[in-house]
Protein backbone atom coordinates (compact mmCIF):
# COMPACT_ATOMS: atom_id res chain seq x y z
CA UNK A 1 0.00 0.00 0.00
CA UNK A 2 2.86 2.43 0.41
CA UNK A 3 4.32 2.07 -2.48
CA UNK A 4 0.88 2.63 -4.23
CA UNK A 5 0.32 5.86 -2.38
CA UNK A 6 3.89 6.78 -3.51
CA UNK A 7 3.24 6.45 -6.71
CA UNK A 8 0.03 8.71 -6.32
CA UNK A 9 1.88 11.46 -4.43
CA UNK A 10 4.48 11.37 -7.02
CA UNK A 11 2.19 11.80 -9.64
CA UNK A 12 0.92 14.69 -8.42
CA UNK A 13 4.34 16.28 -7.57
CA UNK A 14 4.64 15.70 -11.00
CA UNK A 15 1.85 17.51 -12.36
CA UNK A 16 2.87 20.69 -10.06
CA UNK A 17 6.46 20.63 -11.29
CA UNK A 18 5.36 21.16 -15.10
CA UNK A 19 2.91 23.70 -14.35
CA UNK A 20 3.63 26.88 -16.39
CA UNK A 21 6.56 28.81 -15.20
CA UNK A 22 5.89 32.44 -13.52
CA UNK A 23 9.37 34.01 -14.57
CA UNK A 24 10.73 32.22 -17.41
CA UNK A 25 14.17 34.46 -16.72
CA UNK A 26 14.64 33.15 -13.10
CA UNK A 27 14.27 29.35 -14.84
CA UNK A 28 16.85 29.95 -17.00
CA UNK A 29 19.66 30.93 -14.86
CA UNK A 30 18.63 27.94 -12.30
CA UNK A 31 18.90 25.35 -15.54
CA UNK A 32 22.55 26.61 -16.76
CA UNK A 33 23.36 26.32 -12.80
CA UNK A 34 21.81 22.63 -12.75
CA UNK A 35 23.56 21.89 -16.04
CA UNK A 36 26.87 22.78 -14.07
CA UNK A 37 25.99 20.75 -10.57
CA UNK A 38 24.05 17.73 -12.71
CA UNK A 39 26.15 17.75 -16.13
CA UNK A 40 29.64 19.28 -16.14
CA UNK A 41 30.51 17.98 -12.65
CA UNK A 42 30.20 14.50 -13.98
CA UNK A 43 32.02 14.42 -16.97
CA UNK A 44 35.02 13.29 -15.34
CA UNK A 45 33.49 10.03 -14.24
CA UNK A 46 31.38 9.46 -17.25
CA UNK A 47 34.81 9.25 -19.39
CA UNK A 48 37.21 7.47 -16.71
CA UNK A 49 34.04 5.14 -16.84
CA UNK A 50 33.48 4.79 -20.14
CA UNK A 51 36.59 4.43 -21.61
CA UNK A 52 38.08 1.65 -19.27
CA UNK A 53 34.54 -0.42 -19.76
CA UNK A 54 35.23 0.39 -23.66
CA UNK A 55 38.76 -1.58 -23.49
CA UNK A 56 37.57 -4.15 -21.37
CA UNK A 57 34.19 -5.01 -23.73
CA UNK A 58 36.90 -5.33 -26.81
CA UNK A 59 38.78 -7.09 -24.98
CA UNK A 60 36.11 -9.38 -23.70
CA UNK A 61 34.98 -9.37 -27.65
CA UNK A 62 38.25 -10.37 -28.79
CA UNK A 63 38.69 -13.37 -26.91
CA UNK A 64 35.11 -14.72 -27.57
CA UNK A 65 35.98 -14.39 -31.27
CA UNK A 66 39.27 -16.28 -30.85
CA UNK A 67 37.44 -19.16 -29.14
CA UNK A 68 34.53 -19.26 -31.21
CA UNK A 69 34.08 -22.58 -33.33
CA UNK A 70 34.05 -20.52 -37.11
CA UNK A 71 37.13 -18.42 -37.43
CA UNK A 72 35.77 -14.32 -37.21
CA UNK A 73 37.38 -11.71 -38.52
CA UNK A 74 39.34 -9.29 -36.28
CA UNK A 75 37.53 -6.37 -37.37
CA UNK A 76 34.83 -7.68 -36.09
CA UNK A 77 36.30 -6.67 -32.35
CA UNK A 78 35.06 -2.90 -33.27
CA UNK A 79 31.69 -3.39 -35.02
CA UNK A 80 30.94 -5.54 -31.79
CA UNK A 81 32.23 -2.88 -29.47
CA UNK A 82 30.40 -0.56 -31.09
CA UNK A 83 27.26 -2.27 -30.91
CA UNK A 84 27.74 -3.24 -27.38
CA UNK A 85 28.20 0.25 -25.95
CA UNK A 86 25.72 1.86 -28.35
CA UNK A 87 22.40 -0.73 -27.38
CA UNK A 88 23.50 -1.34 -23.72
CA UNK A 89 26.88 0.25 -21.76
CA UNK A 90 26.40 3.64 -22.39
CA UNK A 91 22.86 4.46 -21.94
CA UNK A 92 21.84 2.09 -19.01
CA UNK A 93 25.65 1.58 -17.11
CA UNK A 94 25.46 4.59 -17.36
CA UNK A 95 22.63 6.20 -16.63
CA UNK A 96 23.19 3.58 -13.00
CA UNK A 97 26.41 5.39 -12.33
CA UNK A 98 24.45 9.23 -12.64
CA UNK A 99 21.76 8.03 -10.29
CA UNK A 100 24.27 7.06 -7.75
CA UNK A 101 26.52 10.10 -7.94
CA UNK A 102 22.98 12.74 -9.27
CA UNK A 103 20.73 10.97 -7.40
CA UNK A 104 22.11 11.21 -4.26
CA UNK A 105 23.15 15.02 -4.78
CA UNK A 106 19.81 15.81 -5.79
CA UNK A 107 17.93 13.84 -2.73
CA UNK A 108 20.48 15.28 -0.63
CA UNK A 109 19.72 19.36 -1.99
CA UNK A 110 16.52 19.19 -1.65
CA UNK A 111 15.84 17.26 1.48
CA UNK A 112 18.25 19.75 3.30
CA UNK A 113 16.29 22.46 2.06
CA UNK A 114 12.93 21.37 3.37
CA UNK A 115 14.26 20.17 7.28
CA UNK A 116 15.97 24.07 7.44
CA UNK A 117 12.07 25.09 6.32
CA UNK A 118 13.53 27.00 3.00
CA UNK A 119 10.88 25.43 0.92
CA UNK A 120 8.20 26.32 4.15
CA UNK A 121 9.18 29.97 3.40
CA UNK A 122 9.05 30.01 -0.44
CA UNK A 123 5.64 28.50 -0.20
CA UNK A 124 4.48 31.35 2.16
CA UNK A 125 5.94 33.81 -0.42
CA UNK A 126 3.37 32.03 -3.37
CA UNK A 127 6.16 30.06 -5.16
CA UNK A 128 5.48 26.91 -6.64
CA UNK A 129 8.51 25.37 -4.76
CA UNK A 130 8.36 21.73 -7.04
CA UNK A 131 8.23 23.40 -10.40
CA UNK A 132 11.01 26.19 -8.79
CA UNK A 133 13.38 23.66 -7.78
CA UNK A 134 13.13 20.56 -9.87
CA UNK A 135 11.60 21.52 -13.12
CA UNK A 136 15.16 23.19 -14.26
CA UNK A 137 16.92 19.85 -13.13
CA UNK A 138 14.96 17.80 -15.10
CA UNK A 139 15.42 19.66 -18.13
CA UNK A 140 19.35 19.90 -17.25
CA UNK A 141 18.90 16.37 -17.16
CA UNK A 142 17.48 15.81 -20.31
CA UNK A 143 19.96 18.27 -21.69
CA UNK A 144 23.12 16.69 -20.59
CA UNK A 145 22.74 13.44 -20.47
CA UNK A 146 22.52 13.17 -24.22
CA UNK A 147 26.01 15.04 -24.76
CA UNK A 148 27.30 12.56 -21.78
CA UNK A 149 25.91 9.83 -23.27
CA UNK A 150 27.58 10.72 -26.52
CA UNK A 151 30.88 11.20 -25.09
CA UNK A 152 30.76 7.98 -23.32
CA UNK A 153 30.47 6.33 -26.69
CA UNK A 154 33.29 7.85 -28.38
CA UNK A 155 35.49 7.21 -25.06
CA UNK A 156 34.21 3.43 -25.06
CA UNK A 157 35.41 3.10 -28.56
CA UNK A 158 38.74 5.07 -28.17
CA UNK A 159 39.12 2.29 -25.25
CA UNK A 160 38.63 -0.03 -27.17
CA UNK A 161 41.28 1.34 -29.73
CA UNK A 162 43.80 2.01 -27.65
CA UNK A 163 43.21 -1.86 -25.85
CA UNK A 164 44.48 -2.52 -29.52
CA UNK A 165 46.99 -1.14 -29.59
CA UNK A 166 48.13 -1.68 -26.17
CA UNK A 167 47.96 -5.76 -26.04
CA UNK A 168 48.48 -6.06 -30.04
CA UNK A 169 45.62 -8.82 -30.27
CA UNK A 170 44.39 -6.66 -33.22
CA UNK A 171 45.59 -4.35 -35.64
CA UNK A 172 44.41 -0.21 -35.53
CA UNK A 173 42.98 -0.52 -39.20
CA UNK A 174 40.87 -3.64 -38.12
CA UNK A 175 39.18 -2.03 -35.81
CA UNK A 176 38.54 0.97 -37.64
CA UNK A 177 37.09 -1.10 -40.62
CA UNK A 178 34.98 -2.54 -37.55
CA UNK A 179 33.71 0.68 -36.17
CA UNK A 180 33.10 1.75 -39.95
CA UNK A 181 30.76 -0.90 -40.80
CA UNK A 182 27.05 0.20 -40.86
CA UNK A 183 24.61 -1.19 -37.85
CA UNK A 184 21.11 -0.05 -38.42
CA UNK A 185 20.36 3.85 -37.30
CA UNK A 186 17.31 2.76 -35.23
CA UNK A 187 20.59 1.68 -32.61
CA UNK A 188 21.15 5.35 -32.26
CA UNK A 189 17.41 6.08 -31.61
CA UNK A 190 17.13 3.69 -29.44
CA UNK A 191 20.04 4.85 -27.43
CA UNK A 192 18.69 8.02 -27.39
CA UNK A 193 14.90 7.08 -26.47
CA UNK A 194 16.48 5.05 -23.41
CA UNK A 195 18.86 8.30 -22.33
CA UNK A 196 15.69 11.07 -22.46
CA UNK A 197 13.72 8.08 -20.36
CA UNK A 198 16.35 6.85 -17.93
CA UNK A 199 17.29 10.60 -17.46
CA UNK A 200 13.34 11.75 -16.56
CA UNK A 201 13.87 9.18 -13.84
CA UNK A 202 16.95 10.69 -12.15
CA UNK A 203 15.95 13.94 -12.11
CA UNK A 204 12.89 13.29 -10.53
CA UNK A 205 12.82 10.10 -8.38
CA UNK A 206 15.64 11.63 -6.23
CA UNK A 207 13.71 15.06 -5.91
CA UNK A 208 10.64 13.12 -4.91
CA UNK A 209 12.25 11.45 -1.75
CA UNK A 210 14.14 14.64 -1.10
CA UNK A 211 11.18 17.15 -1.64
CA UNK A 212 9.16 14.68 1.00
CA UNK A 213 12.11 14.01 3.66
CA UNK A 214 10.33 14.22 7.06
CA UNK A 215 13.07 14.95 10.60
CA UNK A 216 16.49 16.08 10.22
CA UNK A 217 19.66 15.12 8.90
CA UNK A 218 19.66 11.44 9.71
CA UNK A 219 16.42 11.51 7.99
CA UNK A 220 17.98 13.15 4.98
CA UNK A 221 20.63 10.90 4.69
CA UNK A 222 18.34 7.92 4.68
CA UNK A 223 15.82 9.43 2.16
CA UNK A 224 19.35 9.52 -0.17
CA UNK A 225 20.08 6.24 0.00
CA UNK A 226 16.58 5.08 -0.82
CA UNK A 227 16.24 7.69 -3.93
CA UNK A 228 19.55 6.41 -5.70
CA UNK A 229 18.79 2.43 -4.77
CA UNK A 230 14.90 3.13 -6.23
CA UNK A 231 16.28 5.18 -8.89
CA UNK A 232 18.97 2.34 -10.15
CA UNK A 233 15.68 -0.55 -9.74
CA UNK A 234 13.27 1.68 -11.81
CA UNK A 235 16.03 2.58 -14.82
CA UNK A 236 16.68 -1.42 -14.63
CA UNK A 237 12.91 -2.27 -14.91
CA UNK A 238 12.42 0.30 -17.27
CA UNK A 239 15.52 -0.68 -20.00
CA UNK A 240 13.76 -4.17 -19.66
CA UNK A 241 10.42 -2.97 -20.61
CA UNK A 242 12.02 -0.77 -23.36
CA UNK A 243 14.24 -3.22 -24.97
CA UNK A 244 10.96 -5.52 -25.04
CA UNK A 245 9.19 -2.61 -26.60
CA UNK A 246 11.50 -1.26 -28.84
CA UNK A 247 13.98 -4.05 -29.96
CA UNK A 248 11.54 -7.13 -30.38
Amino acid sequence: MKMLSNIGVYYFLMLRVFQKPQKWKIYRKNIMREINDLGINSVGLVAFTSFFVGAVVAIQMYNNFQSSTFPIPDYYVGYATKTVLILEFCPTIISVVLAGKVGSFIASSIGTMRVTEQIDALEIMGVNTPSYLIFPKVVASLIFNLILIMLSVLLGILGGYIAGDATGSWSSADYVTGIQMASPDFFMYYCFIKTFVFAFIIATVPSFYGYYVKGGSLEVGHNSTLAVVWTTVLIIITNLILTQLLLS
